[in-house]
C-alpha cells in the first residue's frame, strides 16, 4: 500500500505512526505547502518520503489522503487533480461544508480518479487512522473492505459526496459553540469580578462537570486549535446557509475561536484560574487594539 499526504500536520502525522505501529505494510509520501525545516524532520523521523510537489506526492500512491486546512481543502485538490489516474482514491478528510466536497469530487472523478468523503468524527490522538470517522461517496462501499482491513473505524453515510460532512458540519456548530459559549462566559466572569458567583450557579445547575477542570480544557483547546476550529465553523456557516438557516451563529462561534487561537500562549497562564482567566481576557483585548 502506497499512500500519500497532501498536507502533513497533526491529523496526518496521527494516522501516519498508528499505521505503522499496527504493523501495516505502507510506503508514506508527503507534501506541504510549508516547507520548513520542521516540516522536513516531521517527515523524516516519520520515514515520510518528502516530496518536491504535490504532483510528486501522488505518483504511484494508492491512496491520496487531503488533510490541509479548511480554506485550501479545494486548492489542495486542484493541485493533484492533473496528475490523478484511474484506480487511485482521493479521501479527503477536511473540514468542509458539503458544496466544498461536492464540489472537490467533481473535480476529482473528472480526472477518472475515485473520490471517497470522510468525517472524521473525534481527536485524532490516541487512536489516530482508527478514530472513528463517517464516509460517503460513489466508492465508500466498495472501499469498506480495504478500510476494514486496514483498521480505520467507520460508518457508512451514503453514495454521495457531502453526506459524511454534512453530519460533522452541523454537529460542530454545538461542540465547538459550547467550547466558544464556555471560553467567553469565564473570561466575562473572571473580568468582571463574579467568577465564583457564577460558576457557583453552574456547579448547581450542572453538578456533573468539573467546572475548573473543564473551562482550563476547553481554553487549552481553543488557545491550541482555535484557528483551525474557526476555520472549521466558516465552513458549518457555508452549510448553515445552504440550508437557509442562520450561517451567522457559526460565524460568531468562529470570531471566538480566531481570537483565543491568535494568542502565543498555548494554555493558561499558571495559579489561581481568576486570574489566568483575566491576564488572557486582557491579552486578547491588546491583541484587538493592536
Amino acid at each position: 500500500m502506497r499512500i500519500a499526504f497532501i498536507g502533513f500536520g497533526e491529523a496526518a502525522r496521527a494516522f501516519c505512526y498508528t499505521l505503522r505501529n499496527a504493523g501495516h505494510a505502507v510506503d508514506f509520501s508527503a507534501y506541504d505547502i510549508v516547507d520548513a525545516a520542521e516540516m522536513r524532520e516531521a517527515m523524516s523521523v516519520r520515514d515520510v518520503r518528502h516530496a518536491s510537489s504535490a504532483g510528486d506526492a501522488v505518483r504511484d500512491a494508492d491512496w491520496i489522503i487531503s488533510a490541509v486546512t479548511a480554506d485550501q481543502s479545494l486548492a489542495a485538490a486542484v493541485s493533484v487533480a492533473p496528475y490523478l489516474v484511474q484506480g487511485q482514491v482521493f479521501i479527503d478528510i477536511n473540514s468542509v461544508s458539503p458544496d466544498r466536497k461536492a464540489e472537490t469530487a467533481e473535480r476529482i472523478e473528472a480526472q477518472s480518479a475515485s473520490y471517497l468523503d470522510m468525517a472524521v468524527m473525534a481527536p485524532v490522538h490516541p487512536k489516530g487512522h482508527a478514530t472513528p470517522t463517517l464516509i460517503a461517496g460513489t466508492c465508500a462501499a466498495t472501499m469498506e473492505p480495504e478500510l476494514s482491513g486496514h483498521g480505520f473505524a467507520f460508518d457508512i453515510v451514503g453514495d454521495r459526496a457531502g453526506q459524511a460532512t454534512a453530519v460533522k458540519m452541523v454537529r460542530s456548530l454545538f461542540v465547538k459553540g459550547l467550547e466558544a459559549i464556555t471560553v467567553e462566559c469565564a473570561l466575562a466572569a473572571a473580568t468582571s469580578g463574579v467568577y465564583d458567583r457564577v460558576i457557583g450557579s453552574l456547579e448547581r445547575s450542572y453538578p456533573q462537570f468539573d467546572w475548573t477542570e473543564h473551562i482550563a480544557y476547553v481554553c487549552e483547546r481553543t488557545l491550541n486549535h482555535g484557528k483551525r476550529r474557526a476555520a472549521e465553523m466558516r465552513e458549518s456557516a457555508a452549510t448553515l446557509d445552504a440550508l437557509g438557516l442562520r450561517g451567522g451563529l457559526a460565524r460568531e462561534i468562529a470570531e471566538v475561536q480566531d481570537r483565543m487561537g491568535a494568542l502565543p500562549a498555548t494554555r493558561l497562564p499558571e495559579g489561581d484560574i481568576r486570574t489566568s482567566l483575566r491576564d488572557t481576557a486582557a491579552a486578547r483585548g491588546a491583541r484587538l487594539k493592536s
